[in-house]
This record gives structure tokens, C-alpha cells and sequence, in this order.
């Protein structure tokens, strides 16, 4: 069945949840309405996305240095209380986004924190690239699209594939957190630093390093 643009915001408005993981459920019910929310119910989705709204101002500030020393981040998350932020669950959630962000190098958090002239930029060379490919250029434009929604995932931590996990996006395991713990939970800032980053040295792949010690 084919999954429109107002069923999914018909199941939107009904749950509270994203765009994706309606669709996703509506996909994964075969289009059937309630049983696409029940499904975001069990999921935890439903009701961490009525969560999103509340305040969180405690959480925690969290460091990795990757094992040779030339990768570090810092990142801030945050929850509503100081408990949760204490609990060696929470503790676990924010290494493992520290972690990820040492491997996966996002460059921002949201879709929304990329600069519209970065965007128009690669979509410029998108185009020109499908174009050297001899695509109809009636099909560039959906093309284009399609692969800038990818560009988007590649470059935004909410939007990522986790590095221990790739079935789940950061944002996904965000939600499920909440789920769990009850509580809003916000990946609020973090940054990342990478030894003689801007300099010329001898290039390292230092992510396959991480990514591999991450995984084990």
C-alpha cells in the first residue's frame, strides 16, 4: 500500500511522533492507522515524543579520548533531574553518544543547523554529478533530493546510523531512552577534536580506529 503525505501527518497529529517514524510504522502496518500507533506505542515512540516538550536542564557533561589520544569530545545532555542524571544507565547513554560522535564526525546536530548555502552548494554538484551520469533531466531534480536527504544523514548526529548499532538512528536511540527512563532527554551541544586538525600531516584514518574499538 502506498503510504501518502496526510496519512502520515494524520498519524503525526494522532501520536505526537516524527515525520520518519510515522512513516516507518505506517510501512510497517501496511498502511493500517491504529495499528501504525500501537505500533509507535510499543516502540516507546509515541510517548517519548510527548516528552519533547518538557524542560531539561540537568544531565550531564561527558568526555572521550579515543585510546591513542588524537580524538576527543566533549558533549552536554541533558535530562530533567539529577537522579536520572546520576543512574549508571544515563552514565551509559552519554559515553556511547560521546563515542559515536569520536567515530562518525558529525558536523551539526539537526538538519536545521546547516547553512541553506552549504545545502544549495552540494545540491549544485549533485545535479552536475547526475547529469555527467546522462540522467533525463526530468529525473535530476527527484534525484538530487534523494541524494541530499542522504547528504543530511551522513552529516547530522541526530540523523546518523549508530555506530553500534546501524539499524538505529542517534535520534531513535534518543527517543528510546526516553522511553525508558521516563524523562525528556536532549543532546544539547558537543564538540570534537581531532589532533593536527587543519594542518598538513601524514593522513591517518583515526575513525576507522575508533569505530573499530567502539565495536568491540
Amino acid at each position: 500500500m502506498q503510504i501518502t503525505a496526510s496519512m502520515v501527518k494524520e498519524l503525526r497529529e494522532k501520536t505526537g511522533a516524527g515525520m520518519m517514524d510515522c512513516k516507518k510504522a505506517l510501512t510497517e502496518t501496511d498502511g493500517h492507522m491504529e495499528k501504525a500507533a500501537e505500533y509507535l506505542r510499543e516502540k516507546g515512540i509515541a510517548s517519548a515524543s510527548k516528552k519533547a516538550g518538557r524542560l531539561a536542564a540537568e544531565g550531564l557533561v561527558e568526555s572521550y579520548i579515543h585510546s591513542n589520544g588524537r580524538i576527543g569530545v566533549l558533549v552536554e545532555i541533558n535530562c530533567e533531574t539529577d537522579f536520572v542524571a546520576k543512574t549508571d544507565e544515563f552514565k551509559s547513554f552519554v559515553k556511547d553518544i560521546a563515542m559515536h560522535i569520536a567515530a562518525a564526525n558529525p558536523s551539526f546536530l539537526t538538519r536545521d543547523e546547516v547553512p541553506q548555502e552549504l545545502v544549495e552548494k552540494e545540491r549544485e554538484i549533485l545535479k552536475q554529478q547526475a547529469l555527467n551520469e546522462g540522467k533525463p533531466e526530468k529525473i535530476v531534480e527527484k534525484m538530487v533530493e534523494g541524494r541530499i536527504d542522504k547528504y543530511y544523514k551522513e552529516i547530522c548526529l541526530l540523523e546518523q546510523p549508530f555506530v553500534k548499532d546501524s539499524d538505529k538512528t542517534i535520534e531513535q536511540l534518543v527517543k528510546e531512552q526516553i522511553a525508558k527512563i521516563g524523562e525528556n532527554i536532549n543532546i544539547r551541544r558537543y564538540v570534537r577534536y581531532e589532533l593536527g586538525e587543519g594542518l598538513e600531516k601524514k593522513v591517518d584514518n583515526f575513525v576507522e580506529e575508533v569505530m573499530a574499538q567502539v565495536k568491540k
